[in-house]
């Protein structure tokens, strides 16, 4: 049953009572002044509590006491963040709340009033707020849910402490379900003030039936709504159940010999399963054993094959496991029944007429058994009977049989038969057939007729030998020369003896020899015997030479050595003729006298005498012995073995040729007998390792091989072959192919205009080839890469590329390209700098830039030329030299390449002083040029020029024109038209404003129209040109093609446009880089615009430059008078701008120059700049409503 722990406190026997209630303990009547007061409660840890408190008199000022601490009349209790008061303070309610109680918590508690005009001072009884505290844990010995191992009536002891808790929880054991009461227990102190642990221990003894069960320690507590529980698997250990053997059949241990008997051992339960043994006699057996380990059984099954000698056998089984107290044995004794084994002792084979002796006896059986004889179907009587004990408890009975034999007796069965009444169902006998033995009556041969006995070796013989009657069956055993004639044991193809066997046809037996005459078959005498019967026959064989010799009278050669060869024919039947021959070369010998030789044939003999040279070795010299009567030729070779120093062939390779970082090798074709001992490779007097290197190997012929070949293993290799009989030693040159290398190449190359000059370009290679070298011109244009007029000259190792009479579009860079068949061809780069006289770049006679004459603006004034080398700029004023030391006055010069800039920018513009003309002049070594700049005040835009028509619908015309001079201020432009048979103008602005094309649209089929362009600035418009800003077009019909009509162009060519136009593009396509980008000139902060065009006069701002932006679509307003119907919509108008005005980035720069910080050395590679945006900047000083004072012919003159 579950221990109850006693109880220390008031205050536990209170938790214990109430658990998780709020118990009231109030006297009969609140006191005076509350209208509720606060009860003792009890909380589990981690809930929420309140403590009631309501005061009659409400404006009181209130607060709560605990454990005689006062928490402050705040309702939000700072120094308690889980405390607060509840309630409305208007009503008198003051509770006190508390969130997550813990052991902190734990006290008295009491609700204060101060004293207050409306009431006294107020204290309500103590109460108690009593926190429950669950156990968390419950720790167990053994390790809760493990497995423990106990063996079954043994007693083990069990303890389980509980986590800290309040009140101490109650603790209870079970066993496999079943509460244990054997347990004590004891309550300490827990680890805070208020809290306990029990510690509870119990004794306990396991049985079978609890296996695999659990013990279980339970805690309880008022605080837990369920126990907690901890557990561990009870592992019991017993002993087994006593083993069965399963016997099959009904006799237990009766078994018969040869029988396959299978018995099954089990035994049942025990933890862990039995161990089964099966034992024989005593002795341990091999079986396997298994388990079931749901039921709980384990298995043996013996399986053995019963033999006579295990009659008497006892096999028992035994069962036990670890904790078994002894082995238990269950056996069985075998009782074995064995038949008997027959055996005939005695020769079933006699002669005619004689007696035959036969014995018949059994092996040992259980039980006995008799015997009788039999022969074919009549019973014979037995001459004498025997019967003795046996092995195994068995017997051995015997019969000896005497009886006549007689002709008709042959091929009849005789049997001894053996019976008893314990085998019934089955005949134990032994037989055996009887031959009784005759001779045979005659014995002939069959073969060639007597006349054709004469062969030629090779024929093939058929000799049959027959005999009649006899038995056994006549052997027909055939003799060569009284030696039995086999067939050969190894195949031959073909088989020259095939050697047939016995056949009968009725009572005549024949057996075969053929033969494959041979030489030793030449009067050989073959004979065929049966028993005391024998015939004969010979035969006589032609042959060639059996053997061909060759006897040397030295076998050590060396060159200038005599060698004797003799020629043996061994023997052949008739005799032959010999002959001797080297290599296809006939020899003459000295023949000898023919003489006897075994077959029964004739040996002959021929001699020859050789001188030796070293050519001879290894060529065969070959003796030919000739059969004229058979035709036939057999042959003997003596190969030469001239001994003699390395010599090197005529195929020896002298130069071999190899890439660079590639392999060589570098072969050897050597003669020598014997083979050559060494081979050594020498190098520049450095012998290479036999054993090989890190980049090199000497192969077995002797062949250097090499790998990761450089150029300076290029060279001669001496290679030194030695054998017994001397030396020898041989040049071989590596010849090292390698790609080319550039080594030098002037860069750049220079050369004055008109002048001659050579690329040189040198390098290093192998091999050097004439037409390695070629050249190529870098270039955009298929026309910047035409090398027609240059000279193209190959010497050696030296390219060059021969330039005469330079001009400057050849100045550029070029590749120098040398393949000499090795990759990679080698490429190299060089400049052709054309030097030249100084260009100064001006379109129009007169360059003007406006700026306004207030002293409070400054004008950049831009000088740009084209020369080699570097140009210098002066400037002078009037004619003057300007003075740059005035502080007014600064100028930066700026290099790219062939291109030169001068920027002179003038500070706080005068009238009086500074609208004047200046010179800039550009001056080098070759020569200088000259260009006037004027300084003019700001005034209205010149009339544009250029106009002309890009294409024409029936309802639009687009128009493109050249902006004029813009008097120093940003300009717009206007189209005015009108339809000549139409009275009055209509005005279209441009946008952009800049636009120097545009699409006129709103326009009738079919009509003619006068079209003007205009530009205006702040000062005004241009007024109309009479020529170049006005044309003449009519719109096609409906039915006509969209295109490009006849309309009336200018027939003067613009004013301002230059005249150096062609001139000035043919420069821009020089590519004349001299020198790296240059900077020279002091830093200065302020900028300045510069723009222009190829075909324009180059007009400059003098304001601020600010950069240009992609236009971007504005408001667009238009002339008063025109109908709403007559006026295109603002956004078509902007989509036929877009369409024919290109964006900004697609201009082609109109200088090299950019605008350029105070910092930047190097001029930008990819920036160009706006042409539109150059005069966007307005004069702010100026009145834009203001009359320009000057007329229009008289603007940009000096004032």
């Amino acid at each position: 049953m579950a221990l109850r722990i006693p109880i220390r406190a008031l205050l536990l026997l209170m938790g214990l009572l109430t658990p998780g209630l709020a118990q009231v303990l109030v006297p009969a009547a609140a006191p005076r002044g509350f209208w509720a007061l606060p009860e003792n409660l009890t909380v589990v840890e981690g809930a929420a509590a309140e403590l009631r408190c309501g005061v009659s008199a409400p404006g009181s000022a209130v607060q709560w006491a605990k454990g005689g601490l006062l928490l402050g009349p705040d309702p939000r209790i700072p120094s308690f963040p889980r405390y607060h008061l509840e309630g409305d303070p208007t009503k008198g309610e003051f509770h006190l709340h508390i969130e997550a109680c813990d052991l902190s918590d734990d006290a008295e508690y009491e609700c204060q009033v101060s004293r207050s005009e409306t009431g006294p001072e107020l204290v309500s009884p103590r109460v108690i707020l009593s926190v429950l505290v669950p156990p968390k844990v419950l720790q167990l010995t053994p390790e809760a849910g493990s497995t423990v191992t106990w063996v079954a009536g043994q007693e083990y002891e069990v303890s389980c402490v509980s986590g800290d808790a309040k009140p101490a929880p109650d603790i209870t054991f079970l066993r496999s379900g079943q509460t244990i009461s054997d347990i004590s227990a004891n309550v300490n102190e827990g680890s805070q003030e208020k809290l306990f642990i029990t510690k509870a221990t119990a004794r306990v003894t396991p049985q079978s039936s609890d296996n695999g069960q659990l013990l279980v320690c339970e805690g309880s507590s008022p605080a837990l709504d369920t126990p907690i529980k901890v557990s561990v698997t009870m592992n019991v250990l017993f002993p087994p159940g006593p083993p069965v053997i399963e016997w099959p059949g009904l006799d237990e241990g009766h078994v018969r010999a040869g029988q396959n008997l299978e018995l099954l051992c089990m035994a049942r339960g025990g933890n862990p399963p039995a161990t089964l043994q099966w034992l024989k006699n005593g002795q341990p057996m091999s079986t396997p054993w298994g388990t079931k380990h749901a039921q709980a059984v384990a298995r043996s099954m013996l399986v053995m094959i019963v033999r006579p000698e295990d009659h008497g056998a006892r096999l028992s089984c035994e069962a036990q496991n670890s904790v078994s107290t002894g082995i238990q044995e269950r056996g069985v004794t075998l009782q074995v029944t064995f038949p008997s084994a027959i055996t005939i002792l005695g020769s079933a084979s006699q002669s005619e007429n004689k007696n035959m002796t036969l014995s018949c006896i059994t092996k040992s059986s259980r039980p006995r058994v008799l015997l009788r004889w039999w022969l074919g179907w009549r019973q014979l009587q037995p001459t004498e009977e025997t019967v003795m004990d046996g092995l195994h408890g068995g017997h051995i009975s015997m019969s000896n049989l005497t009886f006549l034999a007689r002709r008709e007796d042959n091929g009849l069965t005789l049997t001894c038969e053996a019976f008893s009444e314990a085998f019934t169902k089955e005949t134990f006998k032994k037989s055996l057939t009887l031959n009784v033995k005759y001779p045979a009556q005659k014995l002939w041969i069959e073969g060639p007729p007597e006349g054709q006995r004469h062969l030629r070796a090779g024929t093939r013989v058929k000799l049959v030998c027959l005999a009649i009657g006899g038995n056994p069956d006549p052997s027909l055993t055939w003799y060569k020369d009284s030696r039995t004639v086999t067939e050969p044991r190894q195949a031959q193809e073909p088989r020259r003896v095939q050697l047939g066997g016995l056949e009968k046809s009725g009572s005549t037996f024949s057996r075969e020899l053929v033969l494959v005459t041979g030489p030793s078959d030449n009067q050989a005498k073959f004979t065929c015997k049966a028993g005391q019967l024998s015939a004969s026959i010979q035969l006589v064989i032609q042959f060639p030479p059996t053997n061909v010799t060759i006897l040397a009278n030295a076998s050590a050669l060396r060159p200038g050595d005599a060698l004797n060869l003799t020629c043996i024919s061994v023997s052949s039947n008739p005799p032959v003729n010999l002959s001797w021959d080297k290599e296809g070369e006939r020899l003459e010998g000295v023949a000898a006298a023919p003489r006897s030789a075994p077959f029964k044939g004739s040996s002959v003999a021929r001699s020859v005498l050789l001188r030796m040279s070293s050519r001879d070795h290894g060529h065969r010299v070959t003796c030919r012995a000739h059969s004229t009567e058979l035709q036939e030729t057999v042959s003997a070779f003596y190969r030469l073995n001239v001994l003699y120093p390395p010599e090197f062939l005529g195929e020896q390779v002298l130069v071999v040729t190899a890439v660079e970082r590639g392999e060589a090798l570098l072969p050897v074709s050597v003669s020598a007998n014997p083979a050559p001992e060494a081979f050594n490779w020498t190098f520049r007097g450095y012998r290479l390792s036999p054993a090989g290197g890190p980049r090199h190997r000497i192969l077995s012929g002797g062949a250097l091989q090499l790998w990761n070949v450089t150029r300076a293993d290029d060279g001669l290799y001496q290679l030194h072959c030695q054998n017994s009989e001397g030396t020898a030693e041989a040049l071989v040159r590596l010849d090292v192919h390698y790609a080319p290398i550039i080594r030098n190449l002037q860069d750049p190359t220079e050369v004055n205009i008109g002048g001659s000059v050579d690329i040189v370009c040198t390098v290093e290679a192998n091999p050097i080839l004439p037409e390695m070298f070629s050249w190529e011109r870098l270039g955009e244009e298929e026309e910047d890469q035409s090398l027609e007029d240059m000279e193209k000259v190959s010497e050696g190792s030296t390219g060059r590329l021969r330039i005469h009479h330079a001009k400057l579009s050849q100045a550029g860079a070029y590749q120098c390209i040398v393949d000499n068949g090795v990759a990679p061809p080698a490429r190299g780069l060089v400049r052709l700098v054309v030097r030249f006289a100084p260009h100064v770049e001006h379109p129009t006679p007169l360059t003007k830039v406006a700026a306004a004459g207030d002293s409070t603006s400054s004008a950049t004034l831009h000088c740009r030329a084209r020369g080699v080398p570097n140009i210098v700029f002066t400037w002078t004023k009037n004619g003057v030299p300007l003075d740059l030391q005035d502080p007014r006055y600064t100028e930066h010069t700026y290099h790219q390449g062939g291109i030169h800039s001068s920027l002179l920018t003038i500070a706080n513009v005068s009238a009086a002083q500074d609208y004047a003309l200046f010179t800039c002049t550009a001056t080098n070594p070759l020569g200088s040029d000259h260009t006037n700049i004027q300084l003019v005040s700001i005034s209205r835009p010149d009339p544009p020029s250029g106009l002309k028509v890009l294409s024409m619908t029936p309802y639009s015309v687009g128009l493109e024109w050249k902006p004029g001079f813009d008097g120093g201020l940003p300009q717009s432009f206007q189209i005015r038209y009108e339809a000549l048979e139409t009275p009055g103008f209509l005005y279209m602005d441009v946008l952009p404003p800049q636009a120097t094309t545009f699409t006129l649209t709103g326009l009738q089929p079919s009509t003619r129209y006068r079209v003007w362009v205009l530009a205006r600035n702040a000062l005004g418009d241009s007024g109309l040109a009479i020529k170049g800003s006005q044309i003449s077009v009519t719109t096609p019909g409906l039915q006509e093609p969209s295109g490009e009509p006849d309309y009336q162009s200018p027939t003067e060519q613009p004013a301002g446009i230059s005249e150096k136009t062609e001139a000035g593009s043919e420069e821009d396509r020089v590519r004349n880089e001299y020198e790296e980008n240059q900077w020279t000139g002091d830093r200065d902060t302020r900028s300045s615009t510069v723009s222009t065009t190829d075909v324009e006069p180059y007009y400059h701002s003098m304001k601020d430059f600010s950069p240009q932006l992609p236009p971007t679509l504005e408001e667009v307003s238009y002339p008063r008078g025109l109908e709403e119907e007559d006026v295109a919509f603002p956004g078509h108008l902007y989509d036929e701008v877009e369409r024919v005005y290109a964006p900004s980035w697609a201009w082609g720069p109109l200088y090299d120059e950019v605008q350029m910080g105070p910092y930047d050395l190097r001029w930008p590679e990819d920036k160009s700049e706006d042409p539109r945006g150059i005069y966007d900047q307005v004069a702010g000083d100026l009145d834009p409503t203001e009359p320009d004072a000057l007329p229009f012919e008289l603007r940009g003159h000096l004032v």
